[in-house]
């Protein structure tokens, strides 16, 4: 980490606290505001899964871009403003096909960034990459802010006003897109191979099923969750309270990183998440009406967000350097994020509506455990910290 630009630092943190205030918005009440303009279960799960298709399609080609022209933050500042523009057709339609597009074309541009920020982040840190926790914290606080604040106020105004507390949050976003720093890229001895050969090597391919796996789990929790609650009795705030504490925890853990880092192999950080993923499914799946029990689930969000993300970020950076570093972090996210999200997504609407919650949550649990399993197979004996 270079001190100096002291100012980078908060800089970054500013982009990662906006970035995931709209990912507080948008997962949580997002599917609830669907809801209320009458949306069934399956609309409502291709709608909501809309975001993680452009994080599988976008980012690889905005990715490429920001190698070929050797300017991320150009390229950041490009994306933060079509989302915002885009956002803006979300005040003028309730149609199904009307949200369908908008969602579209705010999704192909808001899934850009955070590839290429995660890439710049890496590389300001340089040699302190067990930082990174620390400072992708941030965003989990914007996450929290997001969470809680309309948690709270939803209780009282009508579901609608997140459409403006979307827009102001895009707002943040493009003003801090303006502020990211050039990063160097460094001369790597990987640049002259084709990135394909990297993508294809083994180790490399099970970390991105895996991951993809892990993702595809996570599905049915983003997009059902707070329906899943509200439909057992819990309040609005409720609701966002116990998004906020899986978000505690992962901060929690964000800042424990490099000391867990330095006593267990990523692979072996990756490997405890997605087995604690496994028990905290089921826990949300057969549980939700026993509040200590859920409570402990959304503390598991700790590990199976918190410590699988930074893990799982690092590890690409370790095999993604040089001028791959951009393309690497963006087909990680278009690999788990986008087509895991998307699979997950897609799935957890008809298991919803034809099996129920603890059948659709159970999936997510036997997803995780062969995330697991892949994990096991070929990565156990890999020891990168």
């Amino acid at each position: 980490m270079s001190s100096s630009h002291p100012n980078y630092y908060w800089r970054i943190a500013g982009f990662y606290f906006f970035y995931f205030a709209f990912v507080g918005m948008f997962a949580p009440y997002w599917s609830l505001y669907l809801h209320s303009i009458e949306f069934d279960a399956v609309q409502i799960g291709i709608l909501m899964s809309v975001q993680p298709v452009m994080r599988m399609l976008a980012p690889a080609m905005w990715g490429w871009l920001a190698d070929y022209l050797g300017n991320r933050h150009v390229v950041v500042q490009i994306a933060a403003f079509g989302s915002a523009l885009c956002y803006l057709g979300v005040f003028f339609t309730t149609d199904y096909y009307g949200l369908l597009l908008v969602l579209a074309l705010m999704s192909f541009f808001w899934s850009a960034s955070m590839p290429l920020v995660e890439a710049t982040t890496l590389t300001y840190l340089g040699k302190n990459a067990s930082r990174y926790g620390r400072l992708r914290s941030w965003g989990s606080v914007g996450f929290i802010v997001a969470v809680l604040g309309l948690g709270y106020a939803l209780d009282y105004i009508a579901i609608r006003w997140i459409l403006w507390a979307g827009l102001i949050i895009q707002i943040g976003i493009l003003f801090y897109s303006r502020r990211i720093p050039p990063a160097e890229v460094l001369a790597h001895h990987t640049d002259s191979h084709p990135i394909l050969r990297i993508v294809l090597q083994p180790q490399v391919l099970a970390l991105f099923g895996a991951c993809f796996l892990m993702a595809v789990a996570h599905g049915p929790y983003y997009t059902f969750f707070s329906i899943y609650l509200v439909e057992h009795g819990y309040a609005k705030s409720a609701v966002g309270a116990l998004w906020t504490l899986g978000v505690v925890c992962e901060i929690v853990v964000f800042f424990a990183m490099p000391k867990l880092m330095r006593r267990c192999s990523l692979p072996q950080l990756l490997m405890v998440s997605m087995a604690l993923a496994v028990l905290r499914f089921l826990l949300i799946g057969w549980q939700v009406d026993t509040l200590w029990l859920l409570l402990f689930a959304q503390v598991l969000h700790a590990a199976t967000f918190g410590a699988f993300h930074a893990a799982a970020v690092t590890m690409v950076h370790h095999f993604f350097r040089g001028r791959h570093q951009s393309r690497g972090q963006a087909l990680f996210g278009s690999v788990t994020y986008g087509a895991g999200g998307m699979v997950g997504g897609l799935l957890s609407g008809p298991l919803w509506l034809h099996w129920g919650a603890s059948v659709m949550f159970t999936f997510s649990a036997g997803t995780a455990l062969l995330g697991l399993g892949l994990m096991w197979w070929r990565l156990r004996r890999l020891d990168i910290s």
